[in-house]
């Protein structure tokens, strides 16, 4: 017996993905990597866990194998549970034979057991070829607010780009009145994103009519969305206002990588509330600005650095903004040095923050013993730490 999940994740990540040529001749377009450390993939599985949906099948069927041993048992995303889980879904054999999945739509319904084996209300359906950063759980509340039986998630684009996409033209509540695949002439701004939330009873009505039907191209844009609405279905719009872009050409994927860098990246990677795992760690990769320099230094991961670095070791997540300065110093994670402060020959411990201009430690050459600051500390602008010190909340206290 399986845990009942009010909704199931069906990811699917079977797209040959060939308007990026030579990236996915032996590999899905899902598993091609992105940002340093990452794969495409990442971000949906990611946006399940954060979104607290743990139940996510990904149906494979393109060249998986990078694939399959990428997400492997899903712990990276805590995704390994006993009840729930991420589980790969490439196409298999049945009594009838074997079959390709033949459209979006046929790939859902070749798995109607796996999602009846956790009796979920709802079901979301995503692509796994986008890079962005979405709460499904949002998405699902909204659904049920508005009693829907279908809700689509759409950005708003500009009308020039509106042809590109389906556009769902909507009330003033945001019901969805008519739907247009990649119009000429479009109504309006509200393109879809490929993001679906069902009711799973009507889903499974739809999808085995639609198996049934031999003129269908079996596909939820082609067929499943317009046979819905046409049947007065009650169906809603969802708007998406964050980040959100389709890499499935080599330009796209070139600027969605150049969106992580500089001044004021257009996708940030470094959030901790909504954090993008990954196979390879947790913690983004470390960011070197275009006025730092670093030298003679071990700088980890999740790193952000605008100043100076010289012969220092800096853990994870630490940030050094413009104008700061260290200097043989270790720096323990999650601390901050903020713009002009000066680091020298200390030890700063976990989750500090040391203030603008202040100066903690002294250089070596002038003799003194190792600066401490203790873990936690918040050093206010200015503050002035002599060589040798040893900073607790007592020694703060002491200088107000």
């Amino acid at each position: 017996m399986y845990k009942k999940q009010q909704c199931v994740a069906m990811l699917l990540a079977g797209g040959q993905g060939s308007r990026l040529y030579t990236l996915t001749e032996k590999t899905a377009k899902p598993a091609v990597p992105f940002g340093g450390k990452y794969r495409i993939i990442d971000f949906p599985l990611s946006n399940c866990v954060n979104s607290r949906i743990y139940t996510v099948g990904v149906l494979t069927q393109y060249q998986p194998l990078v694939l399959n041993e990428y997400i492997g048992n899903g712990q990276p995303w805590d995704l390994d549970r006993m009840q729930s889980g991420v589980i790969v879904l490439p196409p298999y054999q049945g009594k009838d034979g074997a079959d390709w999945y033949k459209g979006t739509a046929n790939a859902i319904y070749q798995n109607l057991a796996f999602i009846n084996r956790y009796d979920p209300d709802y079901v979301l359906v995503l692509g796994g070829d986008h890079i962005y950063k979405m709460d499904y759980n949002a998405m699902l509340q909204n659904h049920i607010k508005n009693g829907a039986d279908c809700t689509i998630a759409v950005l708003n684009v500009t009308l020039e780009e509106a042809s590109r996409f389906g556009i769902m033209n909507t009330d003033e509540n945001m019901k969805i009145v008519e739907f247009e695949e990649k119009p000429k002439h479009p109504k309006s701004t509200n393109a879809s994103m490929g993001i679906y939330i069902f009711n799973k009873a009507l889903l499974e009505k739809y999808l085995i009519e639609d198996e049934a039907d031999p003129t269908s191209s079996n596909d939820f844009g082609k067929n499943i969305i317009p046979k819905m609405l046409g049947d007065g279905c009650a169906m809603y719009a969802y708007p998406f206002e964050g980040y959100w872009r389709d890499v499935g050409t080599i330009a796209s994927l070139w600027d969605a990588n150049m969106d992580l860098i500089g001044d004021k990246p257009e996708f940030d990677l470094s959030d901790k509330k909504w954090r993008i795992y990954s196979r390879n760690s947790a913690l983004p990769p470390q960011y070197v600005g275009e006025m730092a320099k670093v030298s003679n230094s071990l700088i980890t991961e999740g790193c952000v650095i605008e100043g100076i670095v010289e012969n220092s070791i800096l853990s994870s997540g630490v940030i050094v903004e413009k104008g700061a300065y260290i200097k043989d110093s270790v720096i323990m994670s999650g601390v901050r040095v903020c713009k002009d402060a000066t680091v020298n020959y200390s030890i700063i411990d976990e989750n500090c923050e040391i203030g603008e201009n202040c100066v903690i430690g002294r250089t070596r050459s002038a003799g003194a013993d190792v600066t401490i600051v203790g873990a936690g500390l918040s050093l206010p602008a200015g503050c002035n730490v002599p060589g040798g010190e040893m900073v607790n909340k007592a020694w703060l206290e002491g200088k107000k």
